[in-house]
C-alpha cells in the first residue's frame, strides 16, 4: 500500500533510547503460550499476566524469578476477570469493582516479584480492558484508582492519547508511552480491532522495519495508507503471536544497529 504522506512528515530524529516489552506468563496450569524464557532474553520488560485473563500463582512465581535474575522489569498486566476469553471480551463493570480488581492482581503479582528480589514497577492493561480505556473515560479513572490504591508511583503503561492517560495525568500519576511493533494502526492513531483483517502484522521484515521507523522516526504507516504520528517510550512485541522470541530478538538486534539504546523506563 502506498505511503501518502500529506499530513504527517517523519522528524529528523528519534528518541535514542527504547524499552522493549511483552506480554508474559500467558499460561494456565499445564497450558502455555508464552515462551517466557526466551522472550526474558531479549526483553527489558516483561508484562506478566496476573491471573485474571491468564496465570496463575505457579507461572507468576516462574516469570517474575526469571526476569529478576536478568535485570527484566516486572509489570503488572492487568484484565478483566476472562480466562475463557482471554481477556479480550469487554466486560461492564461498576467503576469501584473494577478498581478492586486492579488492586488485587497488582498485589497479587506483587508478592511474588518481591518474593524474587524485585518489584512491579508498572501496570499495563490487558486486551479488552487495555482497548477499552482508549475511549472510556470511566473505566479508565477505575484503573487509574486501582492503581493508585496499590502504589500511587506506579507509572501506568497505555496508547498515546488514551483516556487512560488523561486520567492518569488528572491524578498525578506518572504515564509512559507505548506503541506496537506488530498491530496495525488506524488514521487515528488507534490499534485495528483484532476482529478486522489485517490486525496484526505477521511479516517479520516488515514489523522489524516499522519498529526502527516508529523509535526512530515516530511514524507508522496506518492500514489506510496514512503516516500516523507515534511517540513511543516502550515497543510492545506481542508474546502469544508464533515465532515472538525469534521476532523480538531481530527488532532489537535491527534498534541497536540503528544506534537506538534499549533499555528499560522504570
Amino acid at each position: 500500500m502506498n505511503e501518502r504522506s500529506d499530513r504527517h512528515h517523519p522528524t529528523d530524529a528519534g528518541p535514542a533510547v527504547i524499552d522493549l516489552n511483552a506480554d508474559l506468563g500467558e499460561g494456565f496450569g499445564r497450558w502455555t503460550l508464552t515462551d517466557d524464557e526466551a522472550l526474558l532474553d531479549v526483553v527489558t520488560s516483561a508484562n506478566v499476566a496476573c491471573g485474571f485473563h491468564a496465570g496463575d500463582p505457579s507461572i507468576m512465581r516462574r516469570v517474575c524469578s526469571l526476569a529478576a535474575e536478568r535485570g527484566v522489569r516486572i509489570g503488572a498486566q492487568v484484565s478483566y476477570r476472562d480466562l475463557a476469553g482471554f481477556g479480550r471480551r469487554a466486560i461492564d463493570m461498576a467503576p469501584d469493582e473494577l478498581a478492586d480488581e486492579v488492586t488485587y492482581q497488582i498485589g497479587a503479582l506483587e508478592v511474588f516479584a518481591r518474593a524474587a528480589g524485585s518489584r512491579v514497577t508498572y501496570v499495563k492493561p490487558h486486551g479488552a480492558l487495555y482497548n477499552r480505556v482508549v475511549t472510556d473515560e470511566e473505566q479508565a479513572a477505575a484503573v487509574i484508582e486501582g492503581i493508585r490504591r496499590a502504589d500511587v508511583s506506579l507509572p501506568v503503561l497505555g496508547l498515546t492519547g488514551s483516556a487512560l492517560h488523561r486520567a492518569a495525568e488528572a491524578a498525578g500519576s506518572p504515564t509512559v508511552k507505548e506503541a506496537f511493533a506488530d498491530r496495525a494502526y488506524t488514521a487515528a492513531g488507534t490499534l485495528v480491532s483484532r476482529r478486522e483483517p489485517g490486525a496484526v502484522r505477521h511479516d517479520e521484515e516488515e514489523v522489524v522495519a516499522r519498529s526502527v521507523r516508529m523509535a526512530r522516526e515516530r511514524l507508522v504507516v496506518a492500514i489506510t495508507g496514512e503516516l500516523v504520528p507515534v511517540d513511543a517510550r516502550s515497543l510492545c512485541v506481542h508474546g502469544d503471536t508464533p515465532s515472538a522470541a525469534r521476532l523480538a530478538r531481530r527488532i532489537r538486534t535491527a534498534l541497536s544497529e540503528a544506534g537506538i539504546t534499549v533499555e528499560p523506563f522504570a
